[in-house]
């Protein structure tokens, strides 16, 4: 994928000579949380509502992590999560589309149910949805067609798959929560062997929960096929370049 080390430049950019402080990352991940585990905070807690999430964050962050920092299990539609808590930077890095799996529906919300905790900035990062915009060559067509496939795959086996959001309905809906928007762009994106292996990775791991045994080996066999096929064309062309991925932040009014 596009190097998420480029938009953590961008959203450095926007941040300026303002200080860190207190951060939170509301929907944590290895690479957010080695970036935030980088940054000159003052503290930084991290957030997630799957387990196995963070035990891949501490297990990468471990060695980092300070008296003052923390890994939190917990899920946003709980009011209770980090009640009274207030951090000058509150980051939200692709947490849009993940929250699917665990919160159904709550996108709308979420921004609202952040700003309490928004003491000076949000920085929103996600990519716009990718699986039904136009393609501009084979390359981006394959790239939806993975998408496809893994959609697939979780919803057979009974598993929401993660919904993403163009960055003016981001916009739209800071607005309406009661934040001031001071920066948004996108930049074009692309997906590389890694991205690819981490896709399919979850497919075999979908598959496994799939019930219908003649469905689980149609499946992965398919899976074996795309696979195949996204490996050799991603090494002849150096990546699949398809969508855009965006950078936003804003205050709150």
């Amino acid at each position: 994928m596009h190097q998420r080390t480029s938009l953590y430049a961008i959203a450095e950019r926007v941040q300026g000579d303002m200080a860190w402080g207190a951060v939170l990352d509301a929907g944590t991940g290895v690479q957010s949380a080695r970036w935030i585990a980088g940054l000159a905070t003052s503290r930084w807690t991290a957030v997630s509502a799957d387990p196995e999430h963070l035990a891949e964050v501490r297990s990468a962050v471990g060695a980092a992590m300070r008296p003052q920092d923390r890994l939190i299990a917990g899920n946003w539609t709980d009011p209770a999560l980090l009640s009274g808590d207030v951090h000058d930077v509150v980051i939200a890095d692709y947490l849009l589309g993940a929250i699917e799996g665990y919160a159904p529906y709550f996108q709308a919300g979420l921004f609202a149910r952040l700003r309490p905790l928004v003491g000076r900035r949000l920085f929103v990062i996600g990519v716009d949805p990718y699986i039904f915009a136009e393609a501009e060559d084979d390359a981006g067509r394959l790239v939806k067609e993975i998408g496809r496939f893994r959609d697939a795959c979780a919803l057979l086996a009974g598993v929401l798959p993660y919904r993403e959001f163009p960055a003016e309905w981001v916009v739209d809906r800071l607005r309406q929560a009661g934040y001031r928007l001071i920066y948004a762009d996108r930049f074009p994106t692309g997906y590389d062997s890694d991205w690819i292996d981490r896709q399919f990775k979850d497919c075999r791991h979908l598959i496994q929960r799939v019930e219908n045994k003649r469905l689980v080996e149609a499946l992965v066999a398919a899976a074996a096929t795309l696979h195949e096929r996204a490996v050799d064309i991603c090494g002849s062309r150096g990546g699949l370049k398809h969508g855009h991925e965006y950078v936003i932040a804003a205050e709150p009014d």
